[in-house]
């Protein structure tokens, strides 16, 4: 990543379009997943996400313990790759973000694509980040309840703006 892509991304972050009050907004979760930091990806990943008209409440770099992967995916504790899941999730350095726009959770789904890369949309952050099915780049919550309770497990309410 250049110098300069990081100078406009920091830009970027500073001019988010304004929160007015009485403008209807929801908000969803996103993580920024260990593949996509490791690889350089999570600049150009926030970058497209603002760009795509989401303001940023919260943000956040990380590393979950096995511990708090395993509490975060629980709901997945049954499935076969739950345990793939939580190795892959405290494999390295995530970025967490809680993300706010009308429609917010149906139109984040849009911007990453589906699950397998393979499937997604041309121009989807899967289809231009993500390495497999398993490292997809990005979460992003599936429902507002589900949203809201994402986004309660990284941030007090003292860390959203």
């Amino acid at each position: 990543m250049s110098l300069n892509y990081n100078v406009n991304l920091c830009i970027s972050l500073l001019y988010l379009p304004p929160k007015y009050e009485g403008m209807p907004t929801n908000r969803t979760f996103t993580m920024i997943k260990p593949e996509a930091v490791e690889n350089g990806h999570a600049g150009a990943i926030l970058d497209r996400i603002i760009k795509n008209g989401f303001r940023i409440v919260a943000l956040k770099k990380t590393r979950l313990s096995a511990e708090l992967a395993g509490a975060f995916y629980e709901v997945h504790k049954e499935r076969p790759f739950y345990g793939e899941l939580v190795d892959y999730m405290s494999s390295g350095p995530i970025f967490a973000a809680i993300l706010e726009k009308d429609n917010a959770v149906a139109d984040f789904r849009a911007l990453i694509g589906a699950t397998d890369p393979s499937e997604a949309a041309e121009g989807t952050i899967r289809k231009d980040f993500a390495e497999s099915k398993a490292k997809n780049a990005v979460h992003g919550s599936d429902s507002n309840e589900n949203s809201d309770i994402e986004g309660n497990f990284f941030f007090s309410k003292f860390e959203r703006f």
